[in-house]
């Protein structure tokens, strides 16, 4: 159905005329994929002041009790009233596990470890949270191992319960080509209105949720790309085609960066105009990437980034990394945070900032040394000579009240069009320079070369002059 699709999109006329046949050929691709993924179907909503119940479904091991409390802290955020049910009796320990997930993210939960019956837990459950006039009610239910007629017997009953208002499969992205049959058995047992996809923080491309979607009608509405609370993001048919076929998903990239709220970074930015890089500056550049979660989700966003280049990046490791520096900021006095680090030729400083820190003096020159690298970058693209010389003053002027605003797509030109780009990268040592800097990111020689990607990322996805809008132009 694909390729007849493909065929049918494809004008021949175009195609012959065109100087660019396999880029014609490609964008048919792409579009037909991700309709694919995309029924056509408006994904169900909960509204506030309605009392709404959803019920998870999926087998064992999918993710579907973690995945309650992601989307019940969601919706919360969101200012809903949710509760927590706990209606598998089937798993040890998975009221054990759905307790001190609801309460680490401080949600009502109930539940119980004598009563065996899940149905009695799941109406005893909903019942409760309906006398309180909760906004919205999720039900976590059983899984199996395998598909078996227990589970669906129970899942039916469950549902004949509770009557929820929409059912959402959970499914585990690294399933593959038997999420098929196992998207189909769940359809035929009840009304899936929903999907949500788990364990996309590894290596798998979630090929599966396109059987998923064909074979039950049914709208992906989240992915799950961890096991932390804020791990829960909304899905997008285009973005997700993107990353499955390594092309990165640039969109995502500049909404998590358009949410930094850069335009409180004006100094900065007037500073970078003049071709200076002070320490100050590296310290709000590293808060900013603490914001934008770990840093092996954010580069499965760019472009070009293939899973062998993002191997050994951890966010874990990289918080741990970034808190350090932290520390070693914080133990600088203002003169020294406003300087270009030329101040610590003194041994003096070293030691008393080592000591205030609580690292080695070596970890302290790993930083000053990537400090100094950048400085060097920021000296070739700002001043009376650099790239951002360029732009016209005017733009210039939006830029360093609204660092933000060179997420607009037309800043690129101020730049000279991609031009510009391709010779930013080129300061940067080429693509095999920022793969470098990626190997180097996890502290290989010392730690440090954090600052070398947040200034990168700053520079590819428009924080410098829109290169944002030069990725998010191949769509």
């Amino acid at each position: 159905q694909l390729r007849v699709n493909v065929k049918k999109r494809v004008n021949m006329d175009e195609l012959a005329s065109s100087t660019n046949k396999r880029k014609v050929i490609q964008n048919s691709v792409f579009d037909e994929l991700c309709s694919l993924v995309d029924p056509g179907v408006e994904p169900w909503q909960p509204r506030k002041g309605k009392q709404n119940i959803v019920m998870f479904v999926g087998l064992q091991g999918s993710g579907k009790t973690t995945s309650c409390t992601k989307l019940a802290a969601y919706y919360k955020h969101k200012g809903m009233k949710v509760g927590l049910v706990c209606a598998d009796t089937f798993r040890a320990g998975a009221f054990d596990q759905l307790k001190q997930n609801a309460s680490r993210a401080h949600i009502p939960y109930y539940g119980s470890y004598t009563e065996a019956d899940p149905v009695q837990i799941a109406s005893e459950g909903v019942a409760q949270f309906k006398r309180d006039k909760f906004d919205l009610i999720i039900v976590d239910t059983s899984g199996r191992h395998k598909q078996e007629v227990e589970l669906f017997a129970e899942m039916e009953q469950i549902a004949a319960a509770v009557k929820p208002d929409n059912t959402i499969f959970v499914m585990d992205g690294t399933i593959g080509q038997a999420a098929d049959a196992q998207a189909r058995a769940f359809k035929e047992s009840v009304n899936i209105g929903s999907i949500i996809i788990t364990k996309m923080d590894g290596h798998a491309k979630g090929g599966g949720a396109i059987s998923a979607v064909a074979a039950t009608g049914s709208p992906i509405v989240f992915i799950g790309t961890g096991e932390h609370m804020h791990d829960l993001d909304k899905f997008s048919a285009r973005p997700f085609i993107s990353k499955m076929l390594g092309m990165g998903d640039i969109s995502g990239l500049v909404e998590t960066v358009q949410g930094l709220q850069l335009d409180k970074n004006e100094d900065m930015m007037k500073n970078i105009a003049k071709g200076v890089f002070t320490l100050k500056d590296m310290r709000d550049q590293l808060q900013n990437i603490m914001k934008l979660g770990p840093l092996d989700k954010l580069m499965g966003m760019m472009p070009g980034m293939s899973p062998d280049m993002l191997k050994g990046i951890s966010g874990d490791e990289g918080t741990k990394q970034l808190r350090k520096y932290m520390c070693i900021f914080d133990s600088m006095t203002e003169a020294e945070l406003t300087s270009d680090g030329k101040l610590f030729d003194n041994e003096k400083r070293l030691l008393r900032v080592a000591r205030g820190s609580g690292v080695r003096v070596v970890e302290i020159q790993a930083l000053l040394m990537q400090h100094g690298q950048f400085g060097q970058m920021v000296k070739k693209m700002g001043g009376p000579n650099g790239m951002l010389s360029k732009m016209n003053p005017a733009a210039m002027q939006q830029m360093a009240k609204n660092p933000g605003a060179a997420m607009n797509p037309n800043m690129l030109k101020q730049m000279g069009g991609m031009g510009g780009m391709q010779k930013m990268i080129q300061q940067m040592g080429g693509m095999s320079g920022v793969q470098d800097m990626m190997k180097q990111m996890m502290g290989g020689g010392g730690g440090g070369g954090m600052g070398n990607m947040q200034e990168m990322m700053k520079q590819m996805m428009g924080g410098m002059g829109g290169a944002g809008g030069a990725m998010g132009g191949r769509r």
